[in-house]
């Protein structure tokens, strides 16, 4: 008796897990093409996976965001208002500071800029589309007097060398450009 409520405690805490976990079994229903497997996970679990991938809050913003304060800058958040909804926004110094994944935004060099191996074309089109997004944005910023500096991921492992960049940018001298009277700006 015991045995069997054993046994039946054991299945329902794995139809349980099964229930709110996605399948991570190789090749549990994806397919195949010759024998070879397109994704090392099952479509359960890729599109899990990629549900977990936020746009805000990220580490890499979270660093970031943890040395400006510590060296005693304050800033505005994603602001709705600004083209591009840059991570970080130091009005008063006419600065901003996009945070980007070295996957997403593809930093030339990183071994994390990587191409999937499946579905190539779909993947090489999204990552053009998002680098010429981003240099479009970054030049209508500049347009209008803002200075922009982009923190790649990669750049965040190194806290003494990130801290650098972000004094190095944030200290370097108004360009006249950017000296633009809030008056003109109305």
């Amino acid at each position: 008796m015991a045995q069997l409520q054993n046994d039946r405690q054991q299945r329902f805490s794995l139809r349980i897990k099964n229930a709110t976990q996605p399948d991570l079994r190789k090749g549990s229903g994806h397919a195949d093409r010759g024998g070879i497997a397109l994704d090392r996970l099952s479509p359960s679990h890729r599109s899990w996976l990629m549900s977990r991938v936020r746009g805000k809050d990220t580490t890499p913003e979270l660093i970031v965001r943890r040395v400006l304060h510590r060296l005693g800058y304050r800033f505005r958040l994603h602001d709705p208002k600004m083209r591009g909804k840059p991570d970080l926004v130091l009005a008063s110094r006419r600065k901003i500071i996009f945070v980007h994944g070295c996957f997403w935004h593809r930093h030339a060099g990183c071994k994390k800029a990587t191409l999937p191996k499946s579905n190539q074309v779909f993947w090489q089109e999204k990552f053009e589309k998002n680098v010429a997004r981003d240099e479009k944005i970054r030049f209508d910023l500049e347009a209008q007097g803002w200075s922009v500096l982009v923190v790649w991921q990669c750049e965040t492992k190194d806290p003494e060398t990130l801290e650098r960049l972000l004094g190095t940018f944030l200290e370097a001298p108004v360009r006249a450009k950017e000296k633009i009277s809030k008056r003109s700006q109305i």
